[in-house]
């Protein structure tokens, strides 16, 4: 097996998942379903600025993507002041990749505008749970998804960054977002500077099902995995290596990375957050 993923339908999703799954071949639209089996997140970008028109362009496009009941809970922020751009930067100094991306865009949930359309049409607005949080969240994972791909589709590449979350408080109040708009996600987008890396996934027998839920065979196939993914994508470096807890271990596999990244603690305090914005989570 290369490094370098094939191109066709059949060897992408081969190159992928480890073996293919059930599909029609030819089809008209087998390119398109072929650039989905092999896009990728790029975090290297020319010094090349994206035009404001192109970047609001293609968050008109994601915006157009299907939500929950036409609720249309996701607003966009394009990133534009300067000064702005830097206050976020400096919340990742780790990452100084991201400050070199010519845009940024934060996408948001939102759950306020429904409940002002219920105060203005005199209807009370009754469904103030965990539902409400979580439709806002998924709409807005929705439009962060649709605008990767409309971002591909013009030439530009960009990556999500979760890390917002790290510091949603912050950012919230850097944006002036009010009660019941929160931040989900980021975005870097730019004009690619070299080829992406197409990450393998996990094969299609853990997560695909047919009728009921099954975990059989889960850890031999994760096992499977990880030594497929070590040949084609090894990691670099070992998270946390040198701490205490973490030794340097061969092979350093996706389940170990994944296992130590989730061993210490990580947004422990955002359910707090999205309460103080005025949600409830029951």
């Amino acid at each position: 097996m290369t490094n370098e993923p094939p191109k066709s339908l059949a060897d992408q999703f081969t190159y992928r998942f480890g073996a293919p799954p059930a599909f029609h071949e030819p089809t008209s639209g087998n390119d398109t379903l072929a650039y989905l089996a092999g896009r990728c997140s790029h975090r290297k970008y020319l010094d090349r600025p994206v035009e404001a028109a192109l970047i609001e362009t293609l968050s008109a496009a994601a915006l157009s993507a299907p939500t929950k009941s036409d609720l249309q809970q996701c607003d966009v922020v394009i990133i534009e002041d300067p000064s702005l751009r830097k206050n976020i930067n400096d919340l990742f100094p780790e990452d100084l990749w991201m400050a070199k991306a010519p845009a940024f865009l934060i996408f948001c949930g939102n759950n306020r505008r429904q409940r002002q359309v219920h105060q203005w049409r005199g209807h009370p607005f009754v469904n103030d749970h965990l539902d409400a949080f979580f439709n806002a969240s998924v709409d807005a994972a929705i439009v962060l998804a649709t605008f990767t791909i409309a971002a591909d589709r013009v030439g530009l590449e960009c990556c999500p960054i979760s890390q917002v979350r790290n510091h949603a408080a912050t950012i919230s109040d850097l944006l002036g977002l009010p009660e019941r708009v929160f931040p989900v996600a980021g975005m870097t987008l730019g004009w690619p500077a070299g080829d992406g890396k197409v990450s393998p996934r996990l094969p299609l027998g853990v997560t695909l099902h047919k009728d009921r839920f099954s975990e059989q065979g889960l850890e031999g196939h994760v096992d499977a995995y990880d030594a497929r993914r070590q040949t084609v994508q090894p990691y670099a470096n070992q998270r946390f290596a040198g701490e205490q807890g973490y030794e340097t271990v061969t092979p350093y596999t996706w389940s170990e990375d994944k296992a130590r990244q989730y061993s210490k603690p990580e947004r422990a305090d955002f359910g707090a957050f999205i309460r103080s914005k005025g949600f409830k989570l029951d």
